[in-house]
């Protein structure tokens, strides 16, 4: 009982349950049920720790931090999604300010200086 509970199996494959609390003690299963005291004790640690192994309670942990940092992760992409949209729409706009600037120049000719004071 006492490797299960510390996640040090050696003949199983060190979930909680009767019938592996039997193969780890080198019993038949009708000898683990007849055991009242040692299923007394098995039942009050299992309702108070919960049925779940030290390495399942790792690994779950570390499931639901990898979750955790990929929802976080989605988020920042999804966000990085719409403002490379967004620049992309203001450098399009741009571009076309761009052309249409160039194409007013092209027509409007030379450019000549004005001078300063005006002339008799």
């Amino acid at each position: 009982m006492a490797r299960l509970f510390t996640g040090q199996p050696r003949r199983t494959d060190g979930r909680l349950t009767k019938d592996n609390l039997g193969r780890e003690a080198g019993v038949i299963p009708a000898t683990v049920f007849r055991a009242k005291d040692v299923l007394a004790e098995w039942d009050a640690h299992v309702a108070e720790h919960g049925a779940v192994t030290p390495g399942e309670a790792r690994r779950d942990a570390e499931l639901r931090e990898l979750r955790r940092k990929l929802a976080d992760a989605k988020a920042e992409i999804t966000e990085l999604n719409h403002r490379l949209t967004a620049a992309a729409t203001v450098i399009a706009a741009l571009h076309h300010d761009n052309q249409l600037l160039r194409t007013e120049h092209h027509h409007a000719g030379n450019v000549t200086e004005l001078s300063p004071k005006p002339r008799d």
